[in-house]
């Protein structure tokens, strides 16, 4: 059962996030997020039950998240964040 979990990146001077990871296929067209008024960045993603690595595509630059719930591996070693969702 799919969940909606808010990404939040916080980045006044940012021109372009998305959210990038395993259940996008680290595809950065697939969850663009949106400037709030407030100068930081939201998407909203279903999800569901499990763990799920991704990162942030900030101006074409791949991103840890600051807020993450952990830190894992990708395939090729590199480190990206981690969401659980219950």
């Amino acid at each position: 059962m799919a969940k909606p979990i808010n990404f939040y990146y916080s980045s006044a001077e940012a021109r372009s996030v998305s959210v990038v990871g395993e259940f996008n296929n680290w595809s950065p067209e697939v969850h663009p997020m949106k400037r709030q008024p407030d100068g930081n960045w939201l998407a909203q993603i279903e999800l569901n039950h499990g763990h799920h690595a991704y990162m942030f595509m900030v101006d074409g630059k791949m991103t840890l998240d600051p807020r993450a719930t952990g830190i894992t591996r990708n395939e090729k070693g590199e480190r990206v964040s981690l969401i659980g969702v219950s």
